[in-house]
This record gives C-alpha cells, sequence and structure tokens, in this order.
C-alpha cells in the first residue's frame, strides 16, 4: 500500500492524482477510482479522499458528477484562467457569471435531477439558518453551494466549470463588500421560488426569478 507523508494528506493525495492526471494516465472523460479504491491505494480515509477531490475540481481537473462519479476534463486545469480571473476588475467577473446564471439555470430546469434537487434544497435551508443567526461565511459559502449545485445540474459540464471557478470569486468578493446577512435574508424568498420552478421545470419562470436574483446579490 503506497503511503502518503509530509504536507496535508488531502494536498498531497491532491497533487499525486493531479500529477498523474497531467501525465496522461487518466484520460480527459475517464472516471477516477472510486472513493474507496482510493482510500486502499494510499491509506487514507473517506475526509482526505473527498477534499483532495473537491481541490482537482476546484483546479478544473476533474468534475464530479452526483451517482456517477468524478471525471477527469482537463489535462491543465484552470490555472491560466484563474490567474486573469484573480487580475480582473469585479464587474467583469459578476458580468460574466450573471450571463452564465441565466444558461446555467434554463439548462437545470429541464436536467436537475431528484438527488440534485434536494442538494439544493439543503443549501437553502443552510442559507438560510446562518442568514439569519448573522453568521456571513457560513451564508456566502451556503448560497454559492446553492448556486453551484444548480450549475451542476445543467448537463453542460463545461459551463459547470466555468460557473464553478467564476463562484470561488464571486465568494471573496462577497465577503469584502457585505458587512451583514441583510440582503441573504431579503433574497431568500426568491432562492426558494426559483428551487421550485426548477423543480416544476419550468424554464421561464426559472429565468425570471434568477433575473431578479442577479439584481439583488
Amino acid at each position: 500500500m503506497m503511503q502518503l507523508q509530509k504536507k496535508s494528506l488531502a494536498q498531497e493525495l491532491a497533487d499525486t492524482l493531479q500529477h498523474s492526471i497531467e501525465r496522461g494516465v487518466f484520460p480527459v472523460d475517464s472516471r477516477l477510482p472510486t472513493e474507496p479504491e482510493l482510500m486502499k491505494k494510499f491509506g487514507v480515509g473517506r475526509s482526505t479522499v473527498r477534499e483532495a477531490i473537491k481541490y482537482l475540481a476546484q483546479s478544473g481537473f476533474v468534475s464530479v458528477q452526483q451517482g456517477l462519479g468524478t471525471f477527469v476534463i482537463s489535462h491543465t486545469g484552470n490555472g491560466a484562467l484563474d490567474a486573469k480571473i484573480e487580475h480582473a476588475k469585479f464587474a467583469e467577473i459578476f458580468e460574466v457569471r450573471q450571463l452564465l446564471e441565466i444558461k446555467v439555470v434554463e439548462k437545470a430546469a429541464t436536467h436537475r435531477t431528484t438527488a440534485q434537487l434536494s442538494q439544493m434544497g439543503k443549501a437553502l435551508k443552510e442559507r438560510k439558518r446562518y442568514a439569519l443567526k448573522g453568521e456571513m461565511a457560513a451564508c456566502i459559502q451556503a448560497d454559492i453551494d446553492f448556486h453551484t449545485t444548480v450549475a451542476e445540474s445543467c448537463g453542460n459540464m463545461i459551463l459547470c466549470e466555468l460557473y464553478k471557478t467564476l463562484s470561488t470569486h464571486v465568494s471573496k468578493f462577497f465577503l469584502t463588500v457585505y458587512k451583514d446577512t441583510t440582503s441573504f435574508i431579503e433574497s431568500q424568498e426568491l432562492h426558494e421560488a426559483l428551487l421550485q420552478h426548477i423543480k416544476e421545470r419550468n424554464a421561464d419562470k426559472a429565468l425570471t426569478v434568477a433575473q431578479s436574483i442577479i439584481g439583488i446579490i
């Protein structure tokens, strides 16, 4: 059994898997080994594997598809894109995210699964709970989790990954701009309406609500 040492185990595992992806051991569109397989091979726990996969997903190497597995989407990741976004004006980042949001919501109303609806509902409950408690960082994360799950349900892997990359930078901006959770409390009802329309596969109404949300947060 290969043992990992130094750094955090999650980071070390992510680096190891990333190196394998970059060398072509795992071709684009191929599925990574399952969690139990990675746990056994590297001698680590489930939480370590999940954290490593999350890192790879955020770096643009893989996409996690609920119920199907983790698939390689790039041999180079999104480092170059991240660097460009890091130096872009936030107005530019937010404009692109707004454009993606519209398409994501439209497709999500058609392609969402029951499991994804459940994840959206859970994220919204967390969003409301943290907003009412005034816990800004947790509230923002729950908000991002909700919108990210909507993106994952759109059925377009590239669109989803672009949205996720932008959302990482948007969440950083939210932390610097919003001093309390008032705006999140005020927009909670709209978010719940959005979920309902996606559940009903009503793309037109979902788009209308999404446009209202974009105007608030």
